[in-house]
């Protein structure tokens, strides 16, 4: 894949939560004409949480590339979900769908049971779903709100991962989505920033516990990255500035991030584990 990007920002706009590709202006970039793969995926079973949209959508174009079979997990997207399940079948792979709340507890867990029944196994798990909301002031988080944050991020990746495991054999790649607010938080993201310190940390610390059964743990810190999630939840006036605030002067595409997921979950970086890759437009995280 090579592409050169605009600095294009994105036009003033909102949408409401979760969020959908289609009224976005400009049109993220998942990868649609530009990524090639070269097998280095074949065969995997792979689960992609918040799978529909986004950097998820990016990494299971990405992955059926590769010749991996995807289940997406998502919300209730429903366009989205099918858009994507549409790409990857037209890379020869096999998509599932699975649509639900994963701040449900049982729902975690069927989504593993319905990857299984498909796939038989599971090799990668991505675990990329994630809730997010601007506030100004700490009074305005109410305690749901808080809650949902950390149900959505954090819980749910402990749950799915618990779950998934049992599947997972020598070889197996677990690859979270963190941020760069987990490094440098952003006040205004007070909640989300607070659940990506977390999931850097759940990394690190699932990395070493499962590194005796052969099974290797990373995530990826992104920056400012165009998806749904940025004009369903920030102010007009924020989107329209978003990116700008990186060395690169603009947002990142999905599209951008996707290769390192491929490479986390490629058998050839069986010595790459309890890392944090960070894809940041220029923005140094330590």
């Amino acid at each position: 894949m090579s592409t050169t990007y605009p600095r294009e920002i994105p036009k003033q706009q909102q949408a409401s939560m979760p969020g959908r590709t289609g009224p976005m202006d400009p049109k993220p970039d998942h990868g649609e004409q530009t990524y090639k793969g070269s097998d280095r995926l074949h065969g995997k079973a792979t689960i992609i949480t918040g799978g529909d949209s986004g950097i998820g959508r990016a990494v299971a174009i990405a992955f059926a590339r590769e010749g991996a079979d995807v289940l997406i997990a998502y919300l209730d997207e429903d366009d989205d979900a099918r858009e994507t399940q549409q790409l990857v079948e037209a890379a020869g792979r096999r998509a599932v769908l699975v649509r639900g709340d994963i701040t449900n507890r049982e729902h975690c867990r069927e989504i593993v049971r319905q990857a299984v029944a498909a796939f038989g196994r599971i090799d990668v798990l991505v675990n990329n779903a994630a809730h997010q909301n601007t506030f100004a002031e700490l009074e305005d988080i109410d305690d749901d709100e808080w809650d949902k944050t950390f149900d959505t991020n954090i819980g749910a990746m402990f749950r799915i991962t618990k779950a998934a495991v049992k599947h997972m054999v020598t070889g197996g790649s677990i690859i979270n989505t963190a941020s760069v607010n987990a490094d440098k938080p952003n006040p205004t993201l007070l909640a989300y920033a607070s659940t990506k310190g977390a999931i850097q940390n759940f990394t690190g610390g699932l990395a070493q516990m499962l590194a005796s059964r052969g099974i290797r743990v990373n995530c990826v810190a992104p920056g400012p990255i165009w998806t749904p999630l940025i004009p369903s939840t920030m102010s007009e006036e924020q989107v329209s500035n978003f990116g700008k605030q990186v060395p690169m002067k603009r947002p990142g595409q999905p599209a951008e991030l996707a290769p390192v997921y491929v490479m986390l979950a490629a058998d050839s970086a069986s010595y790459v584990s309890g890392a944090t890759i960070a894809v940041t437009g220029g923005v140094p995280f330590i």
